[in-house]
């Protein structure tokens, strides 16, 4: 299995459509509400990271379902891919209705806690409300996804994208402007929009994959259950808490007040893409080293890494130049705010560049999360974690600048690059 550039574009880009629909919601959000005004602005920027913080326990759990569906299927045990998805499937539909639940009751008890602005406290309650059912539906899209990325026939991915977007925007404009539902319109498309891609995925699954070949008939199997849940519990946790960190940089934002939280909301829209970039090529990753251990190919694993990293820049580089050109008629998609575009300039240029550092950090950590250690990758985002986190509470006793505030991201992917590189040199896995 010595995978080529083509070969990675071709697994990569079907994952890349299918994590563009979760972020490509987000911005559409964005993109309709800075024209509502910046307290709705801000608020999705808030509530939507919330909401993404809660959703990383389901994606952290499904990155671990698929590190187990791409070792059968690197063992050729097919069979054993399709056994592996149902009970994924199973966990993650309970899970979804045990998180809708908690979050429904506990969500506004934190969240006027940590919110100062009681304007942006009520718009971010009235998106949740609405928007957190959306669970149900990303959940089982998720294991979906993991299986058809496990076996590495990811095309699928492609349509159920275009038909989350296709549906999300129009959805977007006649709830929020035509039937006058702000902030909860924008909350009632994006869930359609999950909902209407499931769809599209599951009838692809049931009607034209081989059930006899990859076992898709239901079975309730509990050792498969349990060796699932020993692999995902610490992926799941993983992407959890460094999400979560990031609600806190946007609370840190938020006290700086309303129009900085508003100009952050555009900055994080637009670096979003390049976001999509990278976790799709560390999705890849995770799959692509799971499959050649199973093929007992472990010497190929640093390679096959620094190819995906390359082709990681020569994709983003040119689209960084470009987002930087026309970084003011971008911005004004989002809003004709002078001064908020004038606030957003430079951050923006810093939270860019981020990506040179990003695109390693990320792709190296899922090679580590490929090979099954998933604790080692909780404990490297724990340590990092708590960098970040000490270094944004320094930063803010001297400086309310955006932009110093953005070089805390650097710090974050630099630290856990360095630290999965260190293990994958010197450990056997």
């Amino acid at each position: 299995m010595n995978y080529t550039y083509k070969n990675i574009w071709l697994i990569n880009f079907p994952v890349m459509m299918s994590i563009l629909i979760e972020q490509l919601i987000n911005i559409t959000d964005a993109i309709f509400l800075g024209h509502v005004g910046e307290i709705e602005l801000g608020a999705s920027a808030l509530a939507g990271i919330w909401y993404l913080t809660i959703y990383m326990l389901g994606f952290g759990f499904s990155l671990g379902l698929q590190v187990v569906i791409a070792r059968r299927n690197g063992e050729r045990h097919y069979q054993e891919t399709g056994k592996t998805f149902f009970q994924g499937l199973l966990f993650m539909v309970g899970l979804a209705v045990l998180l809708c639940t908690i979050s429904k009751v506990f969500s506004p008890m934190i969240l006027i806690q940590l919110v100062a602005s009681k304007k942006v406290y009520s718009a971010v309650i009235n998106y949740l409300d609405w928007r957190i059912w959306g669970l149900m539906f990303s959940f089982p899209f998720l294991v979906l996804r993991s299986f058809l990325v496990g076996i590495t026939l990811t095309k699928p991915l492609n349509t159920a994208a275009f038909t989350a977007v296709l549906v999300n925007i129009p959805c977007n404009w006649l709830l929020i402007f035509h039937f006058d539902m702000g902030i909860a319109g924008a909350a009632i498309a994006s869930s359609f929009a999950e909902l209407c891609s499931l769809v599209i995925l599951s009838i692809h699954v049931l009607r034209k994959m081989d059930r006899k070949v990859y076992g898709l008939n239901w079975q309730f199997d509990k050792n498969i259950l349990r060796h699932v849940c020993q692999v995902s519990i610490w992926s799941m946790f993983t992407p959890f808490i460094g999400v979560a960190s990031w609600f806190a940089f946007f609370v840190a934002i938020e006290h700086l007040g309303e129009i900085e939280l508003a100009a952050t909301n555009v900055i994080r829209s637009i670096s979003t893409l390049f976001f999509v970039i990278v976790n799709s090529l560390a999705a890849t990753t995770g799959s692509l080293v799971s499959n050649l251990l199973g093929a007992r190919q472990k010497h190929l694993v640093i390679p096959l890494c620094n190819r995906i990293i390359r082709l990681g820049y020569a994709i983003g580089f040119p689209l960084i130049v470009l987002c930087i050109i026309f970084s003011n008629y971008i911005f004004y998609i989002y809003s004709g705010n002078g001064n908020l575009i004038q606030m957003a300039r430079l951050p923006f240029i810093v939270a860019l560049l981020n990506y040179a550092f990003a695109l390693p950090g990320y792709v190296y950590m899922n090679a580590v999360t490929g090979t099954g250690a998933t604790r080692i990758t909780f404990i490297f985002q724990t340590v990092t974690i708590v960098a970040y986190q000490i270094y944004l509470w320094s930063i803010s006793y001297f400086s309310t600048s955006l932009s110093v505030y953005w070089t805390a991201e650097y710090l974050y992917v630099i630290l856990l690059g360095l630290l999965a590189v260190i293990y994958l040199k010197n450990k056997n896995y």
